[in-house]
């Protein structure tokens, strides 16, 4: 049995909240249980945004996840500071470097270290740095195939985008190639 409990946490306007929803339906479409539980104050935009995913074998019992996270992703150092310590020993943490300057002081689990922001530019769209962060996801602990996940993309954001997955592809790519050269 295999079940990923994956914490994805920035400021509302970041993605990741969009980041979640891809996860969630990509283990929808590889066949799996899940669960995608989103939290957000009134402000949205600016403010903080964070969302559960789960992602099993079996039903999922609980969408919460409190510290027994297999990984989380972080995009700022609001987020740094309260979603490091859910990740239970063995985990993974995937921060955006760009925003966050702090080390993880954990010797229990596995951080990489990602400038999502720096790299999106580098795209052309300072949009994608939450597709690159979870790119980087997905090489280190396999949640859902990236196939899975560009499949989903347009169940999440429409038919309309689908002029996006090719560059979304490049962000998934480019995020995953990063973290294989920290391995």
């Amino acid at each position: 049995m295999s079940t990923q409990r994956v914490c994805c946490a920035g400021f509302g306007g970041q993605g990741v909240l969009s980041m979640g929803k891809l996860l969630a339906y990509a283990g929808m479409l590889d066949g799996k249980e899940v669960s995608w539980c989103p939290s957000y104050g009134p402000e949205m935009r600016g403010g903080t945004a964070n969302c559960s995913i789960v992602v099993s074998d079996e039903p999922v019992g609980s969408p919460v996840i409190t510290a027994d996270a297999t990984a989380s992703i972080v995009m700022n150092q609001p987020s740094y500071d309260k979603f490091v310590k859910i990740v239970g020993s063995g985990g993974t943490i995937i921060i955006n470097s760009s925003l966050v300057e702090k080390k993880v002081e954990r010797d229990d689990v596995k951080a990489y270290y990602v400038p999502a922001n720096e790299m999106a530019k580098e795209l052309g769209n300072p949009k994608l740095a939450n597709i690159i962060l979870l790119g980087a996801l997905l090489e280190v602990d396999n949640t859902v195939t990236e196939e899975s996940v560009l499949n989903a993309f347009t169940k999440v954001f429409g038919e309309n985008k689908a002029k996006f997955i090719p560059i979304n592809k490049e962000a998934l790519a480019k995020g995953a190639e990063y973290v294989r050269n920290q391995k």
